[in-house]
């Protein structure tokens, strides 16, 4: 076998005939296979390359297959662990269990995914937000309908190749283990989210749904087990607390019985969105988009006071969504089909917070964070014309009017379902957050020429980047300092921040458990 590093055109990059008679010439040999291992694109110049690393096989060699089939035990009768959340965290948690020999009992405040969809039509059409079941909580949690990007730099974390293969290994294509920046597509994560879950039961592990932890049960210090809503009392001597960043009740109960949480930084802002068209042509240095490249994605970031203003959560060819977990917020986020066919591009641009920021919420103590959020959140919803239950009409404002301090006359069309009303975002966020991603996006301006433009719309507020609260847990057991057998998992815990890295997790903590 041997391993060959090209750069080609698009064109030959998406055909294996025009890359046989490039390897042909390049190897100067007629008989082999190949499999590309790795993809990525290189749009620093034009003409926009493709770069590949390749392994070609010769006399015979049989080319592995990228994945190998998981080994799970039957764990029915085994002894149980409490999973608390069915996001990736959680489900990775579950499936490591069974691996090793442990029965997961899963507790999902939410849906399972086909039910949530009737749900999640009711945010976008009706604007009714159920707070049990939404575009955070349910089955897979917000990684399901959160357009299933799996790039992470958490390569020191755990194995990211076997998070991969287990998704390829539950439907996901398997281009997911060559492209440098993989991505699925909420079209296609239910389906590999139910897969997950089947294989889950099919080992004898347990799944709930519509069942919300409402309490811990602690014996001098020790869990012992949880309490539903439905009053149940739910054994076990272990619990995973990944919950995801959103389930505010789940930090107000440990902050109520007294157990150790922090304050833990975080960034807020709004997302903006682009036409796709636009940003393809700042990207690959032309006027129409080769049809054999992608939509063009972007990752920008400055340094504005001391603070850094970033992009976050790129979504190409993509769709703003409704977020709120509760009546009364919004929330937005962004996602992307498989095929990043939309017309928009949207990303959340946004500002680290700082103590100073949190200085008016500071009696809520190690809360401020989350009540900060939760300010802003409400006073979007307001300025937007909302009232009472139902409403998840969003702010809006054209890029150049919130850096200019202007309120717009007019919108333009724009991805977000529910509908966007003109409003001032510059005076709604916070002056210390308004002033830096003003400077921001004229720094943006100067990096991408183009993408400072009235075409472009901003929608408020991009507020759940990771979770304003950390859940403390000791460096090797992976266990709450102060109570034996509650493992802080994942995004919401402040361990995570993103499918993988929750997915790598999740599989640490039931690796603690068993050692």
């Amino acid at each position: 076998m041997e391993t060959i590093q090209l750069s080609v055109l698009p064109e030959t990059a998406a055909s294996n005939e025009l890359l046989r008679e490039l390897l042909s010439e390049e190897l100067n040999a007629e008989q082999f296979d190949f499999k590309i291992i790795k993809r990525s694109i290189d749009a620093r110049r034009k003409p926009v390359t493709i770069n590949l690393k390749i392994d070609v096989y010769f006399d015979g060699e049989t080319i592995p297959t990228s994945t190998t089939e998981t080994k799970y035990q039957n764990v029915k009768d085994a002894t149980p662990i409490i999973i608390v959340g069915f996001g990736p965290a959680g489900m990775f948690a579950a499936l490591k269990a069974i691996e090793l020999g442990l029965k997961p009992i899963v507790l999902e405040r939410g849906k399972d995914v086909r039910s949530r969809r009737r749900d999640l039509a009711a945010i976008n059409k009706e604007q009714i937000v159920n707070p049990e079941s939404n575009y955070c909580f349910g089955e897979g949690g917000a990684g399901t309908y959160s357009d299933g990007k799996l790039y992470t730099r958490s390569k020191k974390r755990g194995d990211v190749n076997a998070v991969l293969a287990t998704l390829v290994e539950h439907g996901a294509p398997e281009d997911i283990m060559v492209d440098a920046h993989p991505h699925i597509g909420t079209n296609k994560l239910p389906n590999v989210v139910t897969a997950m879950r089947e294989t889950i039961l099919e080992y004898g592990g347990e799944i709930r749904f519509e069942t919300k932890l409402t309490d811990l049960i602690i014996d001098n210090k020790q869990v012992e087990g949880v309490i539903t809503q439905n009053e149940e009392k739910i054994l076990a001597k272990n619990i995973i607390l990944a919950t995801g960043h959103s389930a505010r009740d789940i930090f107000y109960l440990l902050n109520d019985k007294g157990i150790a949480i922090e304050s833990k930084p975080f960034a807020l802002g709004v997302r903006v969105e682009h036409p796709q068209q636009l940003i393809d042509s700042i990207q690959y240095h032309c006027k129409e988009k080769s049809e054999f490249l992608p939509p063009a994605s972007y990752k920008l970031v400055q340094q504005v006071k001391d603070r850094g203003v970033f992009s976050f959560c790129m979504c190409p060819g993509g769709i703003i969504a409704p977020c709120a977990t509760a009546p009364g917020e919004i929330v937005t986020n962004g996602w992307s089909p498989s095929k990043r066919n939309n017309p928009y591009a949207n990303s959340g641009v946004v500002v680290s917070v700082e103590a100073e920021d949190l200085e008016p919420f500071k009696a809520h103590g190690s809360l401020a964070g989350l009540a900060f959020q939760a300010s802003l959140e409400q006073k979007a919803f307001e300025a937007a014309g909302n009232k009472g239950e139902t409403g998840q009409l969003a702010p809006a404002q054209r890029l150049e009017d919130f850096v200019k301090g202007k309120t717009s006359a007019d919108l333009p069309d724009c991805s977000y379902v529910p509908g966007i009303v003109s409003a001032p975002l510059h005076e709604i966020l916070p002056r210390a957050i308004t002033r830096r991603l003003q400077e921001g996006f004229t720094k943006f301006g100067y990096k991408m020429k183009g993408y400072m433009t009235n075409d472009a719309v901003i929608v408020g507020v991009e507020s759940r980047t990771s979770s304003p609260v950390k859940i403390p847990r000791d460096r090797v057991t992976f266990q709450h300092p102060d109570i034996k057998g509650l493992f802080p998992c994942g995004e919401g815990a402040g361990y995570a921040g993103g499918i993988v890295s929750a997915a790598i997790d999740g599989q640490k903590c039931v690796d603690a458990i068993v050692n």
